[in-house]
C-alpha cells in the first residue's frame, strides 16, 4: 500500500465520542496540536455517548454515598475480575470529572435549585445517578463535548487502518479518507472507538461500533483483556425488526418501580436474585434468555404503567415507543436483551496507557480493571470522562518527550474477513447471551477460515475489524470454561473460584489470536 498523503499531529485520536473528545479537549488545553479521525460523513456524527440513557453514576459530596460504598457496588457487579486499585481511582475522580464538565456548559436534572436529581438503577445501593433530559443524559453529554471541541481539527470520513509504529514506540497512524490512504506522522495514538456490538444481529450500538479499537491494538501487537465479558442490556426495545440498531429501554425504569414480567405476567427475576429486576445486568439479561427458551416467546415485557410522569420523565423511551406502535404509559414494553457494552478491551492502566509507548485508549475500548466480568449500570459515561481526560494529558506529554517521528508503512497481509450478516449470524448463535464449547468450537473454525476480502469502502474495512474481534472474543469465550458475570457457558454454569483472573489475548503477525497464559488479578 503506498500512503496518497502524509500530515503531522503531537496526538491522533480516533473516536468522537465521550472519551475521544474528553482525551481530545485535554491535549489541546496541554497546548498540543490534536487531530481526531471520525468514521462519519459529517460532523457532529452519532456515537454510543449520544445514545446513553441512564446517567452518570458519580458520588456527591454531602449525601449518604461514600466512594467506598461506589466501588464495593462496582466490584460485586464485576464478579471477582476488577482491579480494586483501579475503580477507586476512577471513582474517586468522578465529582470533579463531571464539575468539569458542569463547567463546559452541562446541565442535569435538578430535584430543587441547586440540587441534582438522584435515581438508582441496576447493582447500585445507592441513589448516584445523575441524568439530564430525563433519559438523555449521554446526548447532554455529547452535546456539551461537541460544543467544547468545535475549534480543533475534525477530520471526518476519516477511517483509521493501522497504528503504526517501529516495534519500540507508536509513529502514527494510517488512516484512509476520500483521497485514499495517508499517514498522520505522530508520537502519541489514543483509541477511544467505542464498542462492538455490531458483532451481533441486534443491538443498541450505533451503526460504527464495528470493534474497530480492538482490531487495531491486536494487529499493533498490543495486549487485549476481559474481551469475552460482552454484556447484553436486559431491556432493548422488541420491535420486530430483523437487525441493525435497536432502541433502549433504560434501566432507570427499573429503578423507579417498572417491573419484568413475561407474556403470562410472572415475574422474570422473582427467586433468581435478592435484587429481583435491579439485580446487576448479566443477572436479569440472563433470567430473561432463560424465559424465553423456556416459553418460546418472542419477547418479554417491561410493565412501567405505575410509574409516575412516565412521559415527562423518560422522553426518549417513550417516543422510542411511540414510534415502535406501543403506548408505555397505558401498555407493557416489549423487551429482549440486546448486545449492548463490552466490558474488556484493550489492556491499559487507568491513565490509559497502554504496553506499547505512546498508544492510549480510553472509553468502551479500553479494559482498565474498572468493569472486570461485568459493568455496574451508568460506570461507563464516568469512565470514558475520568480516563479520557488522563489519557489527553498522558499522550500530550509524551508527544512533547518524544518529538516528532517519522513513520513507515508496514506490509499488510490480505484482509480477510466474514461477510457481515454470516458473521452476526455465527456470534448471535453462538457467542451471545449463554455460550456452549461446541458452539464456540464452530465460530472458531468459521472465523479461521474467512475469505480474502477486496477492501474498497468503509463497510469493507469494518468487516475486516469485526472478523479480527470476533476471534479475540470467540478464543477468549472458549478459554473461560465457568459462568461469570456476563460470560454464561451452558455447560459449565457454575463460576469456578481457580478462574477469577483475567485472559489476556494477543494477534500474531499472521493475524491469528492466542490466548496467553492467564494472569491472576492483582
Amino acid at each position: 500500500m503506498t500512503a496518497l498523503w502524509q500530515q503531522r499531529a503531537d496526538v491522533v485520536v480516533v473516536g468522537t465520542g465521550v472519551a475521544g473528545l474528553a482525551a481530545a479537549l485535554a491535549v489541546h488545553r496541554a497546548g498540543r496540536r490534536v487531530v481526531v479521525l471520525s468514521k462519519a460523513d459529517r460532523r457532529p456524527g452519532v456515537t454510543a455517548t449520544h445514545y446513553a440513557q441512564g446517567g452518570i453514576a458519580v458520588v456527591l459530596p454531602d449525601t449518604d454515598d461514600s466512594v467506598d460504598a461506589h466501588v464495593a457496588d462496582t466490584l460485586a457487579a464485576g464478579a471477582g475480575l476488577c482491579d480494586p486499585d483501579a475503580v477507586a481511582s476512577i471513582v474517586a475522580d468522578g465529582y470533579r470529572a463531571v464539575a468539569e464538565l458542569v463547567g463546559d456548559g452541562a446541565r442535569f436534572d435538578e430535584s430543587q435549585p441547586g440540587r441534582w436529581a438522584l435515581t438508582r438503577e441496576g447493582g447500585h445501593s445507592r441513589r448516584r445517578i445523575v441524568h439530564a433530559g430525563g433519559d438523555a443524559t449521554g446526548a447532554e453529554v455529547q452535546r456539551v463535548l461537541d460544543h467544547a471541541a468545535a475549534a480543533l481539527d475534525i477530520r471526518t470520513n476519516h477511517v483509521a487502518l493501522r497504528v503504526l509504529h517501529d516495534g519500540v514506540a507508536v509513529t502514527g497512524v494510517l488512516a484512509s479518507n476520500a483521497d485514499g490512504p495517508g499517514v498522520i506522522h505522530a508520537p502519541s495514538v489514543i483509541l477511544a472507538t467505542g464498542g462492538l456490538g455490531h458483532l451481533y444481529s441486534a443491538t443498541t450500538n450505533p451503526d460504527g461500533s464495528t470493534g474497530d479499537g480492538i482490531a487495531l491494538a491486536l494487529w499493533a501487537g498490543v495486549a487485549v483483556s476481559d474481551i469475552e465479558f460482552i454484556q447484553f442490556h436486559p431491556t432493548m426495545l422488541f420491535n420486530g425488526q430483523a437487525g441493525g440498531r435497536r432502541p433502549l429501554v433504560t434501566e432507570a425504569l427499573r429503578g423507579e418501580g417498572a417491573v419484568l414480567v413475561d407474556a403470562q405476567g410472572d415475574s422474570v427475576t422473582a427467586g433468581v436474585h435478592p435484587m429481583g429486576d435491579l439485580a446487576p445486568r448479566d443477572v436479569v439479561a440472563a433470567a430473561i434468555d432463560a424465559r424465553l427458551r423456556l416459553t418460546g416467546d418472542p419477547c418479554v415485557y417491561l410493565d412501567a404503567r405505575g410509574v409516575s410522569d412516565l412521559a415527562t420523565r423518560f422522553p426518549t423511551v417513550t417516543a422510542a415507543c411511540r414510534d415502535a406502535g406501543i403506548d408505555p404509559v397505558r401498555q407493557p414494553i416489549p423487551v429482549v436483551p440486546g448486545a449492548h457494552y463490552s466490558c474488556g478491551g484493550v489492556v491499559t492502566d487507568v491513565e490509559g496507557q497502554t504496553d506499547l509507548p505512546g498508544l492510549y485508549a480510553a472509553g468502551e475500548v479500553a479494559r482498565t480493571g474498572m468493569h472486570g466480568a461485568n459493568r455496574l449500570a451508568s460506570n461507563s459515561l464516568l469512565e470514558g470522562l475520568v480516563v479520557g481526560g488522563r489519557a489527553g494529558k498522558a499522550a500530550a506529554a509524551h508527544a512533547a518527550a518524544a518529538g516528532y517521528p517519522h513513520a513507515t508503512l508496514p506490509a499488510l497481509l490480505p484482509a480477510t474477513a466474514l461477510a457481515r450478516n454470516d458473521l452476526q449470524y455465527r456470534m448471535t448463535r453462538d457467542a451471545s447471551v449463554v455460550r456452549d464449547a461446541e458452539g464456540l468450537r464452530l465460530l472458531t473454525c468459521a472465523l479461521s477460515t474467512a475469505p480474502v476480502r477486496n477492501v474498497a469502502r468503509r463497510a469493507d474495512l469494518e468487516d475486516v475489524a469485526l472478523t479480527m474481534t470476533a476471534r479475540a472474543v470467540a478464543a477468549a469465550a472458549l478459554a473461560r470454561d465457568e459462568s461469570r458475570g456476563c460470560h454464561h457457558r451452558a455447560e459449565c454454569p457454575d463460576t469456578d473460584p481457580a478462574q477469577a483472573r483475567s485472559i489476556v489475548v494477543r494477534a500474531s503477525e499472521d493475524n491469528t489470536v492466542s490466548v496467553e497464559t492467564p494472569v491472576p488479578v492483582c
